[in-house]
């Protein structure tokens, strides 16, 4: 799992989380489930029967004598809140395959480029074309200086993992990486058996 992935499931689970705790307040209020199963909620509980309110009139009263930057503060926290929700969106929403990788080793040639995508094809139809090999799958992504490849096999029900494995790890990758000069680049291979119907004995 790489960082970013890892960050993302955190937002994602702690987003969840909240949202989760504030249904559950909402939907034991009203329904009024605390008083219908005699549970005795911890004091100062907020929202334990249907006509409550999340804030009464002593709360609301309470913070509108905060002073005048109050509720100014609170807008522009909520507003900073949106904005950088927006930008996590967006940031999910952008290309994470690089256009273009570098060729020539370290430091690479200037104005000389290979298409990610090419190169990802090449590595598929090189993969694809390894014996017990059904149907290969290449991603690139990652930044050009940096980009991480993802490979994705589908064996035939003949094919042999640790073969098909060593195969390809001593051919396409070895290319690959010759050809945009990137020795250390990260490779996920994960390998998987094509279904097949079952034979029947005569």
């Amino acid at each position: 799992m790489t960082p970013r992935t890892a960050l993302n499931r955190s937002l994602l689970a702690i987003a969840g989380l909240v949202l989760l705790g504030g249904g559950l307040l909402i939907l034991f209020a009203g329904l009024d489930i605390y008083r219908r199963q005699a549970l005795d909620p911890p004091a100062d509980w907020p929202l334990t029967r249907p006509d409550d309110v999340l804030l009464g009139s002593a709360d609301r009263a309470h913070w509108s004598n905060q002073g005048w930057w109050w509720w100014p503060a609170v807008i522009a926290a909520l507003a900073l809140a949106a904005l950088l929700a927006l930008w996590w969106l967006l940031d999910q929403m952008r290309r994470r395959r690089p256009g273009a990788l570098p060729v020539g080793g370290t430091p690479p040639q200037e104005g000389v480029e290979l298409s990610g995508r090419a190169l990802s094809d090449a590595i598929a139809a090189d993969a694809g074309a390894l014996p017990g090999v059904e149907h290969a799958a290449v991603h690139i992504t990652g930044r050009p200086t940096h980009p991480r490849t993802r490979v994705k096999l589908t064996l035939t029900p003949q094919g042999t993992p640790g073969a098909t494995l060593n195969a390809l790890c001593q051919g396409p990758l070895p290319t690959a990486r010759r050809s945009t000069g990137s020795p250390d680049s990260p490779t996920e291979i994960r390998l998987q058996v094509a279904r097949h119907k079952p034979h029947r004995a005569q």
